[in-house]
């Protein structure tokens, strides 16, 4: 949403792909070392709350809770579009959803590197992570509800799943 304030509390479904939907994340201490950094990040952000999480053979998904200042869940789910700000603008010292995602991807990143050149993890071409994610901000417990099944669907659905790499190109779009 244009001006929104994504340091504000609320649950959001997030996406990250690898770089050209390579199948790179399908190595067991490859999983164990994402899953690693994604529960180090309310370590890192003390505002973060985790909820659903699942790592796909090129792809992963999660819902990251950002809690209120005094550090208490959103009791409501959804976006509050009254909160939007000036460009760049957000709620104080609360990490924004880009920044903490930033954050992920640069940790694992660097590695994965490390696991290239020390275990013979696949290397890949220039970067790890596709430039950017997608996100939705949840808007309700149905959505909310929705997002987790999806979430949880997600590996037993691979075959059909639109980041597959035998899908048709750009035809990742979730809609709920």
């Amino acid at each position: 949403l244009k001006n929104y304030d994504y340091s504000q509390a609320g649950y959001y479904f997030v996406t990250i792909c690898v770089h050209k939907g390579q199948c790179l994340l399908v190595e067991t201490a490859v999983q164990e070392m994402i899953q690693l950094w994604w529960e180090k990040l309310p370590e890192k952000f003390t505002a973060v709350v985790l909820d659903a999480f699942v790592i796909m053979p090129n792809h992963i998904h999660f819902i990251i809770v950002i809690a209120h200042d005094d550090g208490t869940h959103p009791q409501e789910v959804g976006a509050h579009p009254r909160v939007r700000l000036e460009a760049g603008q957000t709620r104080g010292s609360a990490p924004t959803l880009g920044t903490i995602v930033q954050w992920f991807k640069t940790m694992t990143t660097n590695a994965y590197i490390h696991g290239v050149k020390e275990q013979d993890w696949q290397p890949f071409p220039g970067k790890l992570w596709q430039r950017n994610y997608y996100e939705q901000i949840i808007r309700d417990e149905r959505h909310l509800t929705a997002v987790r099944e999806y979430i949880h669907n997600n590996p037993a659905n691979w075959d059909a799943d639109k980041l597959h790499p035998k899908a048709p190109p750009n035809s990742f779009n979730v809609t709920w």
